[in-house]
Formats: C-alpha cells, sequence, structure tokens
C-alpha cells in the first residue's frame, strides 16, 4: 500500500501526515538532513504497486554515516543501491579522498540512484555499478584491489549470506 504523504514546503525537517500509519511522523524524503532526494523514489514504488524497497530514514542513514565516520572509512561498499538514499549518507561520510562503490542490479534504479547523487554533489565520489552483485563481488576479489573499511548489504535477502562471504573476503 504506497503512503498518502502531506508533504510540508519546509526544505529539511519536515514532519507529514501517513493516514496508513496512524499519525504524524517524519518524511524520509523531507527530513533527511539536507540530501535533497528526489521523490522518484517514491513515485517509483508506487508505479510499481508498493514493490520495491521503501527507502531509509533519516534515522537509519544517520545511524549508517555514524557508523562509517566512527572507524575512518576510506572506500565503502554497498550491495544495492535502489534510489541512492544509503549511499548519499554513506558517501557523505568519507573524507575527501575516499570512495565508495554501490552495487545495483536493476538499471532504472541504478539511473535513478545516479542522478541523485549527482544532485547531492557526490559523483565523483560514488560509483555506481550495473549488475548481478555476486559476479561483481566475484570479480573484485580476483582482482585483488585494496580492502574496504566498511560494507552495507542491503539487496536481495536471499543471497545475504553469499553477498557475506564475499564481502568479507574483499573487508580489512
Amino acid at each position: 500500500v504506497a503512503a498518502d504523504w502531506t508533504i510540508p514546503r519546509a526544505s529539511t525537517g519536515g514532519i507529514a501526515h501517513d493516514r496508513h500509519m496512524g499519525g504524524r511522523r517524519p518524511v524520509h524524503h523531507r527530513s533527511d538532513g539536507g540530501l535533497g532526494l528526489r521523490a522518484r523514489v517514491s513515485s517509483d514504488r508506487e508505479r510499481r504497486g508498493g514493490a520495491t524497497r521503501n527507502p531509509g530514514d533519516a534515522g537509519q542513514g544517520k545511524l549508517l554515516h555514524l557508523l562509517a565516520r566512527a572507524i575512518g572509512a576510506q572506500r565503502i561498499l554497498e550491495i544495492g543501491t535502489l534510489g541512492g538514499y544509503s549511499t548519499i549518507w554513506l558517501a557523505r561520510a568519507l573524507p575527501s579522498d575516499g570512495r565508495l562503490v554501490t552495487l545495483e542490479v536493476d538499471p532504472e534504479h541504478a539511473a535513478i540512484a545516479r542522478r541523485n547523487i549527482a544532485g547531492a554533489g557526490l559523483g565523483a565520489v560514488v560509483d555506481v555499478r550495473l549488475g548481478d552483485a555476486l559476479d561483481s563481488l566475484r570479480k573484485f576479489a580476483a582482482e585483488h584491489g585494496p580492502p574496504f573499511d566498511f560494507v552495507f548489504i542491503d539487496a536481495d535477502k536471499a543471497t545475504t549470506a553469499e553477498y557475506f562471504d564475499l564481502a568479507v573476503q574483499l573487508s580489512r
């Protein structure tokens, strides 16, 4: 069921009424710490009848940001991009010379994420790779490149164990 949001005009910190959640709650794309994500993620979800994953809320994004900063992450791997919401939070935790690689299987989601990432001014920091995540992870392992400091797995849950095993090989 797609939520019925009444979005305030304020650019950040807004509150909306969600009739399906029984009251007022923060709107993820308005109370997002100024990330400036487009409503395309929500419209994509609604167009598909709610079938796509819901982007994380600001609290989840802030937690990812805090964790990445706390460990001093220089290289981040994200498995599952969707609209780039978590990607932007994580990328903003990186130092100026940091790098984030995110893997997305759906071309439409990858295109939306690229637009959102560019709109956030992070296009030079983030590498959105389109294709099967397991194939990409195996390729990374074969290349013996520098390890990742932080890995966020938010993709196909049935394959999480395989993602995890490969991610451990690619991490410090």
